[in-house]
């Protein structure tokens, strides 16, 4: 799965409240940034500027100012490519303020490629340079404002429009062409007001209409409700969540009719409530397209998805209906990458990350053109209805006609592949192979060994003879475009697609499992249940609505660990035993001897293939292992190995269930958990204090509480040093190189971190 991008927000904190703005974090990402920041004693409101390479700066919009539990955080949105720093000002009780100007920091465009910008088009309220277009009107929603939100509308029944379907419903009627921008805010549940449970776009397909629906950060979501367009065009989503959908429609997101030039992006899907039928346990589809054409669906990630992207259902033919699917996750999903009916589709550059049914499907005389996807342990990659795989009955070795086939008893479309990678699929026949007897008829795709091969036009479906109608090499049909490899693109997926950086909902499947297994993830399908946004303060805003209470401890789940600072498993003294682990495996104190935080350990827990280490986490908690220091192998966090560096594994876990296993044979002497929300936590009558910062050599240290330990850490997560004297006074720090580093205390009152600088 993705990094934890905010493992670093946390390792900068202070252990005396001063007041002074402290950045903890900035990133730049996708014609947007962000920054991150300490709460500042006293202060009253911030406000936040992003100055570009020139020094022009601008002022952020308050709802981009938010509070979290433990720190604050703004995001700049808008932005086109390019250098850019924040500017923080805090404004304080005094009347005073404190700024503070961070690091420069990358923005980078984001890829509009496919059908939605055909003839130089650009959806939405963006222009192609990631600015808003002149005019744009930005609203922002908040759990808080959902059902109070205002606007005067042009062509509305009435004005203002208060709420925002009704605000989307004044722009029905076209006649308002002032771009709109609408920006969700945290996790939202259903508004007072939708339409069967949707959220409903329209502008009455005005081509001089645009509208952005878009979540601001990484943590917007759309709980219980979903979003349907229809009769649109110019139309934008990204960068939002979307679970729990229960709507009449039952579609996450659905393109219903009559939409053209539709770009949805950088947005993740999960499941829905259950629908009525046998193959809606998950929901009913993800992201489905109907009766709309020059479409473009990117860089989304769809979790487990059962019925994932349904193209074409009534359409009265083929002529005219275009779409691109491209650099979008399929996540353990079942179906349905697409499953087309009808279109001429463009599926290029998506990861096919185990999934239990197929990956593409054919039929009703559609055109696909498959190119350089990467699939790892996808069933059946490539389907053409009524023939090849789709009919293949494995305990026989012969196709079956009669039987039910594997998606559809439509006629068949074609599928045309270049250069996609398969591993651990279960069949695939391309066109001729002489491998599999009567290929030429019985095929799942017309393999080509340049993209610019056409196929022949008497190549043809078994079922309906449909032919394929060459799109993607027809110049005056065909945009222009660059094509990743397969490894690039798996490369670009894991890396970019669904909510920005990579969004505050995480899990870890189970591959073993979760590559073959189709029905509902109970664990996964409860946390999405069960899910409460951390945001706890939009500026400008009055308070944020608690949208729900804590699920609480499930006492059928293994032990939480809750917000109360560190905890350590000490396995000298405490071996197996833990309220708050579930460990499974062998002890020795046979294995060496490991010093650390002060202590000298000499029994461990043997890394075995029957090791275990099962716990639960209420709140984004640090792991740290020990082992002995010469170890450099990998350990199994959540099946996912991670290297440990002279002896020591740190990483960031999100709430959620977790466990440890054997990755290479290794001892581990010590487990620590400590919540990031209480790193740093200041406690009554504490005095911690060291310098000088910067400094030149040394630093000294002077505290009421027993300092057993100091680590200094490089920001890459390597130890430096480490020296645990009893009393602990002055520390050298020869032979570290000039730089910033991270400083970890650990005293007897809990372990706090600072950050240094040495000149």
């Amino acid at each position: 799965m993705r990094p934890f991008y905010f493992a670093i927000l946390f390792m900068f904190g202070v252990c005396l409240q001063v007041q002074s703005v402290s950045i903890l974090s900035t990133e730049g990402w996708l014609e947007s940034a962000c920054v991150t920041w300490s709460p500042v004693d006293q202060a009253t409101a911030y406000r936040v500027y992003i100055e570009d390479a020139s020094g022009t700066s601008k002022p952020l919009d308050n709802p981009l100012i938010r509070a979290y539990e433990t720190y604050w955080r703004a995001d700049a949105m808008g932005l086109s490519a390019g250098k850019y720093r924040f500017r923080i000002e805090a404004i304080l009780e005094s009347g005073s303020s404190q700024t503070a100007h961070s690091d420069s920091i990358t923005v980078l465009p984001h890829d509009r490629t496919g059908f939605a910008f055909w003839g130089d088009r650009t959806p939405g309220a963006y222009q192609s340079n990631g600015t808003l277009k002149p005019s744009a009107v930005v609203l922002y929603v908040t759990e808080n404002n959902k059902n109070s939100l205002s606007l005067d509308v042009t062509g509305a029944n009435a004005n203002p429009c208060v709420g925002i379907q009704t605000i989307l419903d004044g722009y029905k009627k076209g006649k308002d062409l002032r771009p709109l921008c609408i920006r969700f805010v945290g996790q939202i549940t259903d508004p007072s007001y939708l339409l069967n449970g949707d959220m409903v776009v329209e502008n009455n397909n005005n081509p001089a209409s645009y509208i952005t629906l878009e979540g601001v950060g990484r943590d917007a979501v759309a709980d219980g409700w979903g979003i349907r367009i229809k009769n649109a065009s110019n139309i934008e989503i990204r960068n939002l969540a979307t679970m729990n959908c229960n709507s009449g429609e039952g579609d996450n997101i659905g393109l219903q009719q009559d939409n053209e030039y539709v770009w949805i992006h950088h947005c993740d899907f999960f499941y829905g409530h259950a629908g009525s039928d046998s193959d809606q346990a998950k929901g009913d589809g993800a992201l489905d397209c109907k009766r709309s054409t020059y479409v473009t669906f990117s860089y989304n990630h769809f979790w487990d998805t059962g019925k994932s992207n349904l193209l074409g259902l009534s359409e009265s033919g083929t002529e005219g209906l275009y779409i691109t699917y491209h650099h979008n996750w399929y996540d353990h999903s079942d179906s349905r990458h697409p499953r087309v009916r009808f279109y001429s589709a463009h599926v290029y550059n998506n990861y096919y990350d185990g999934i239990a049914k197929y990956g593409v499907g054919s039929t009703m005389g559609s055109s696909v053109f498959v190119e350089g996807n990467y699939y790892r342990n996808c069933g059946y990659p490539m389907l053409i209805s009524m023939q090849g795989s789709d009919v293949y009955v494995s305990a026989t070795g012969q196709n079956d006609y009669s039987d039910m086939p594997t998606f559809s008893k439509e006629d068949g479309g074609i599928i045309k592949a270049f250069n996609n990678y398969m591993e651990g699929s279960k069949r695939f026949v391309p066109y001729g192979d002489s491998r599999y007897p009567n290929a030429t008829v019985d095929f799942d795709a017309y393999v080509v060994q340049d993209r610019q091969t056409q196929v022949p036009s008497d190549v043809r479906a078994y079922k309906g003879q449909a032919s394929y109608n060459n799109f993607d090499t027809d110049a005056s049909k065909m945009y222009a475009y660059n094509a990743d490899s397969p490894e690039q693109a798996r490369a670009n997926v894991l890396a970019w697609s669904g909510r920005m950086q990579g969004g505050d909902f995480t899990w870890q499947f189970n591959d073993a499992v979760d590559d073959k297994d189709y029905a509902v993830n109970t664990a996964l399908k409860s946390a999405l249940l069960a899910y409460k946004t951390r945001l706890k303060a939009v500026q400008g805003d009055t308070a944020v609505i608690d949208p729900g209470e804590d699920p609480g401890e499930d006492p059928g789940e293994d032990p939480v660990v809750t917000p109360e600072g560190s905890f350590v498993h000490n396995f000298t003294l405490s071996g197996t035993q833990s309220s708050i682990l579930t460990i499974t495996g062998n002890l020795s104190d046979s294995k060496g001897t490991v010093s650390y935080a002060g202590l000298t350990l000499t029994q461990c827990l043997k890394m075995e293939s029957a090791t275990s280490i099962a716990f639960q986490l209420s709140d984004p908690t640090e792991l740290v292992l020990v082992f002995n220091p010469s170890f450099q192998g990998n350990v199994k966090i959540d099946n996912t190995a991670h290297p440990a560096v002279n002896g020591i594994l740190r990483l960031t876990l999100d709430a959620g269930a977790h466990q440890i296993s054997k990755g290479d044979v290794a001892n581990l002497y010590w487990l620590e958990l400590n919540v990031l929300s209480a790193l740093n936590a200041p406690q009554a009558g504490l005095i911690l204090q060291w310098g000088p910062n910067p400094t030149m050599d040394a630093l000294w240290i002077t505290s009421d509480a027993t300092v057993l330990c100091l680590e200094v850490w490089s920001l890459s997560g390597v130890p430096l040093k480490r020296v645990s004297e009893n009393p602990l006074r002055g520390v050298s720090l020869e032979g570290i190189p000039s730089g910033v580093y991270v400083l970890r205390f650990y005293t007897d009152r809990g372990v706090f971190v600072d950050r240094l600088v040495k000149w």
